[in-house]
This record gives structure tokens, C-alpha cells and sequence, in this order.
């Protein structure tokens, strides 16, 4: 297949459409840390050129997901407890300014919205069900600040954060923790106090950073 036909389905490159599935096996761990990803394979795989394939590395490697080494191909990233404290003080300190910088935009509806993902979250089942109620609850919390390039890094950083999460989610005991401190965050919008609620963010993000790299595998 010729790169020219890159673009289509869903309105999505192909290469777009190939990492972003790489990117999905590789947080769920369907793609263990270490693995090779066999260049050849994936463009059979994806009726592909190795243009897109290698474009989609390129892309995977800019978000921390692979690695690529010359003379020796390309690899879905190891679990480094270091990056995973390094990842959650980026995460702290973006999603920080990102929140002071949309929290007055935040309406009685959003708040409403905030509430309802949190109530969710609590009768949750599974790991999966439980990240994809987090991540929306960050993304509705933070989407206001209007910033869309501060948002696409933030994004990148949740990735690999839900990565560590599927990682080591038998061996923790956060969710009933990430309730009650998200409702705390909320608490403190609604009151008006935008500096704490921000505080309780940085702190909560921290809180499961270090969490996540204390039960690491290998550690």
C-alpha cells in the first residue's frame, strides 16, 4: 500500500489509527514492557507501507510509550519507577495551572457532571472501567482552562500514568482514595477557593504517583 493512502476510516490517518491501537495495547499491557514491535508485522497487520508504521513509532516514542534503538528496532517502554514520579510532578504542576486557569469558567452543570463521573467511579468494576471514569473526570475538570496545547500534553502524560495504573492495579488499593480525594478537589471549587482546590489536585496526583511506583513490578 502506498503512503499516499494514508487518510481515511473514521476520518483518521492510518497513521493515526496505528498508534493509536499500538498505544491502547501497550497501556493495557497487551504488549508487555520490553516487547518488540516487529516493524514488518504491524505493516501486514495494517495492510500498510512501513511509512505510517514508522510514523506511528515516531509518535509513540514522543508520548514515552516505545523506545527506539538503533540497530536493534523498536520496543514498548520499560516500567521505570522514576518516570512514574517524574510523570506524576509534570502531571501535578500542568494540571495545575490548567485548573487555575479554567476554574472560573467552571459552571453549576459542570460541577453537577464532576459529581456524577465520581459517583461512578465508586461502583466501578475493574481497572479498565476505573481509568476511563478518571480520565473523563480530569478532562471535564480541566477542559475549561481553554488551552489546547497545554490540554494535548496533559493528555500525553495521563497515557503513560494509565499505563502504571493497568500495571499495577492488583497490588493497590486507590479507589475508594481517588473518590474521596477528587470530591475534595470538587469541595473546594464549589466553595470558591481555587487555590486550594488546585493544592488538593497537586497533592492527589502526587499521592498516586508514588502509590503506583511503590508497588511496581521490579521495583
Amino acid at each position: 500500500m502506498s503512503a499516499m493512502n494514508n487518510d481515511v476510516k473514521d476520518g483518521r490517518s492510518l497513521t493515526e489509527r496505528i498508534a493509536s491501537v499500538l498505544a491502547d495495547r501497550i497501556i493495557t499491557g497487551r504488549i508487555a514492557p520490553g516487547e518488540r514491535l516487529l516493524q514488518d508485522h504491524l505493516a501486514t497487520e495494517f495492510g500498510a507501507s512501513h511509512v505510517p508504521v514508522r510514523e506511528a513509532f515516531r509518535r509513540l516514542e514522543a508520548q514515552g510509550l516505545v523506545c527506539v534503538e538503533p540497530r536493534k528496532g523498536v520496543r514498548a517502554a520499560p516500567l521505570d519507577p522514576h518516570a512514574v514520579i517524574e510523570v506524576a510532578k509534570m502531571r501535578a504542576a500542568l494540571e495545575s495551572l490548567a485548573l487555575r486557569e479554567g476554574a472560573a469558567r467552571l459552571t453549576s452543570s459542570d460541577l453537577q457532571r464532576l459529581d456524577a463521573l465520581i459517583d461512578a467511579e465508586s461502583s466501578a468494576q475493574g481497572v479498565e472501567a476505573l481509568e476511563t471514569l478518571n480520565a473523563q473526570f480530569h478532562g471535564a475538570l480541566l477542559a475549561p482552562c481553554k488551552m489546547p496545547y497545554l490540554l494535548s500534553s496533559i493528555a500525553d502524560l495521563h497515557r503513560i500514568s494509565a499505563r502504571h495504573l493497568f500495571a499495577t492495579w492488583s497490588r493497590l488499593d486507590w479507589q475508594a482514595r481517588s473518590g474521596d480525594e477528587h470530591r475534595r478537589i470538587v469541595a473546594a471549587l464549589r466553595a470558591g477557593n481555587i487555590e486550594a482546590a488546585c493544592a488538593a489536585l497537586a497533592a492527589h496526583i502526587i499521592d498516586a504517583g508514588n502509590a503506583l511506583a511503590e508497588v511496581l513490578p521490579g521495583r
